[in-house]
């Protein structure tokens, strides 16, 4: 049987590159989660609460500009 040729330095380079843009990632990953997490942990919400409906006024609002 053959053995394989040398590594190549492209070769490296390539996984290198691809170790690299693994790791950046796994910390943007992590570092959405914290923000998630953060967020979430702001506006604590009352039991049975909607969280996209949290802070919503209902009834009649103020109207965008003031041209009337």
């Amino acid at each position: 049987m053959a053995r394989p040729g040398p590594t190549t330095q492209a070769k490296r380079q390539r996984e290198r590159a691809k170790k690299e843009k693994r790791q950046a990632k796994e910390e943007e990953r992590a570092l959405r989660k914290e923000q998630k997490a953060r967020n979430a942990s702001d506006r604590p919400l009352a039991p049975g609460e909607d969280p996209d409906l949290a802070g919503i006024i209902p009834g009649p609002q103020k109207p965008a500009t003031d041209d009337y």
